[in-house]
């Protein structure tokens, strides 16, 4: 059946997920537009499309986009959180309301596909995938250069933002890489409805073939603010997309190297570290979000979850802390221990009241969000070109990376010339898992690293229990309202 859309109400596509339950398609009126008819209109007004392309990015912020109306779903912080938790480096030390309690702390999500978790991280991602898959039809296809710049820079950040969508669903939908195995349905154009899972190497392809078609495509362009992807955040996003594969370190080196030295962005210094991550003006964040009143956020947003200077979950009751071990795994003189409180017995023990907060630092003071959402630091650039070195035996470069950012964070980096191969790895891995606390990225670091997590005795379930990286309680199950309406699916991974 032919797809049409009305111009007007482009952006209400964005609010439909992938599935037959909601359908779109259908015969309208000439008020109606086809994509074909966009298509040729943004081809003398890139306008037409860069609407909707500021209406995906938006979805990375809204709420309920994840098709639920928990105060979890929130965009993609929301899945940071999710991620955080898994990989225990996050501890629920204390739950009074019992958001991620059973479901996600305690694994019942991951274990029932009837939980409304997985259908949440499945619809967003796969939401912002029909929303990309609008854009890249309308500008010609997964094939086409467009003739204006500014359509080539839309369909640049178009494919960037699916790739990302589709890595995550690799993520949390499947225990590790296995390139053989069947894990996810491939849309890549908007027709594309129902299907069947595809080997991961076909959703790989796609993914290195979209991030590499964008950092052609992104190539001069000039962002005019940081929620747009720009080439060098598509370098970003594909340096963790082969470095999750484990057989392309060099590729993974090669691109972050020229991320830090082309991209124009500082590590943020020991005092920014403690200064709040509330600015997207930061200089060492590479993508991110500037919230204002007129986003429209409050209790339901990370900061709801996180802050104990917002009106927030965190605030009342239910307490985010870093692990106890972690914790204890940072050095004194390390510049980053003070971005968490340590006072045993407090509620607010391990809580990282000076690494997120709103400036005005009066406890459930914020109440419309203004602090700005981090997706991508230039410090994972570092971390991850010095783990890839590490990983091909370059020793001296992955020394040099880490030592690169370490020295912006303790007083003497010395102790790194001592280490080499495994060691040299081990502590990578620790420091990703210090510096990048709670943005969503000790998950991945860990699915990379194949590690054996051990929760600290903060945690409140499963204390001083082995979990490996690929164990079952880690990933998502594939959604009971997907099993029931794609014909095609009726199997876990």
């Amino acid at each position: 059946m032919k797809k049409i859309i009305k111009l007007i109400l482009v952006t209400t596509i964005l609010s439909l997920g992938y599935s037959c339950g909601s359908d779109f398609l259908d015969q309208q009126p000439s008020e109606f537009l086809t994509t074909e008819q966009i298509s040729e209109a943004a081809e003398t007004n890139p306008g037409v499309i860069k609407g909707t392309m500021t209406g995906i990015y938006s979805l990375t912020f809204e709420t309920f986009t994840g098709d639920t109306r928990g105060h979890d779903d929130f965009g993609q912080k929301a899945y940071d959180i999710f991620g955080d938790f898994l990989s225990g480096d996050m501890a629920l030390s204390v739950s009074t309301y019992g958001w991620y309690r059973a479901s996600i702390t305690e694994f019942q999500a991951p274990l029932d596909f009837t939980f409304l978790d997985n259908k949440q991280v499945w619809s967003y991602y796969y939401r912002v995938i029909r929303s990309a898959n609008l854009v890249i039809d309308a500008l010609g296809g997964n094939d086409a250069v467009p003739d204006l710049d500014e359509n080539k820079y839309l369909l640049g950040q178009a494919k960037a933002i699916r790739a990302h969508s589709y890595f995550y669903l690799t993520q949390y939908f499947s225990n590790s890489y296995n390139p053989s195995a069947e894990i996810l349905p491939l849309y890549d154009e908007l027709s594309d409805q129902n299907g069947p899972k595809v080997a991961t190497s076909v959703i790989y392809d796609l993914m290195e073939k979209d991030l590499n078609d964008a950092i052609s495509l992104l190539n001069g362009f000039n962002r005019t603010a940081k929620n747009e992807i720009n080439k060098s955040v598509a370098q970003g996003i594909l340096a963790y997309v082969l470095g999750s594969r484990g057989d392309k370190y060099q590729e993974v080196a090669n691109l972050t190297s020229d991320v830090i030295s082309t991209g124009g962005f500082n590590l943020m210094t020991s005092a920014e570290v403690t200064g709040g991550f509330n600015d997207v003006a930061t200089s060492g964040w590479m993508w991110g979000i500037d919230l204002t009143p007129d986003t429209g956020l409050g209790l339901v947003s990370w900061w709801g979850q996180m802050d104990v200077f917002t009106y927030s979950y965190a605030w009342a009751g239910d307490a985010k802390a870093i692990d106890a071990g972690l914790y204890d795994a940072i050095p004194a003189d390390d510049a980053r221990k003070a971005q968490f409180n340590y006072n045993p017995g407090s509620y607010y023990h391990l809580l990282p009241i000076n690494k997120f907060y709103d400036p005005n630092r009066q406890i459930g003071g914020q109440t419309v969000i203004t602090t700005d959402y981090v997706y991508m630091r230039v410090a994972e650039m570092y971390l991850l070109n010095a783990e890839a070195n590490a990983m091909i035996g370059n020793d001296a470069a992955a020394r040099t990376s880490l030592k690169d950012l370490l020295s912006q964070r303790i007083p003497n980096t010395t102790y790194v010339d001592g280490l080499s191969g495994q060691d040299l790895i081990n502590e990578i891995y620790l420091q990703t898992r210090i510096e990048l606390w709670g943005e969503g990225k000790s998950y991945l670091a860990m699915k990379r690293n194949k590690a054996t997590i051990v929760r600290g005795s903060n945690h409140l379930s499963y204390v001083g229990e082995p979990i490996s990286y690929d164990d079952e309680r880690l990933t998502f199950e594939i959604p009971e309202v997907e099993i029931q309406n794609n014909p095609f699916i009726s199997t876990q991974n």
